[in-house]
């Protein structure tokens, strides 16, 4: 399945979940990641990130695409990231 994942995390602690979506999803944008991620492997991440974060503070949000991925990706400015995805 494709995953886009958003947070809005304390400054504290953004480093630490950074660290940890880098290792299942493609950095794209200073809060965003996006990629393709099995079922299990994004268990896995939920597991990671839920160790770290405060759950009254922080947030994240996690969209998932079981069949299609976005059929346009257009960027206005700056690209960040520099990962082709578009599927």
């Amino acid at each position: 399945m494709n995953a886009i994942l958003v947070y809005d995390i304390n400054e504290e602690r953004v480093q630490k979940v950074m660290k940890i979506c880098r290792k299942y999803l493609h950095h794209v944008q200073n809060s965003v990641f996006e990629g393709e991620i099995s079922e299990a492997k994004l268990e896995q991440l939920k597991l990671e990130l839920n160790k770290v974060i405060n759950t009254e503070k922080d947030s994240i949000i996690i969209y998932t695409f079981r069949t299609n991925w976005y059929s346009k990706r257009e960027i206005i400015g700056v690209e960040k990231g520099k990962e082709e995805l578009i599927l």
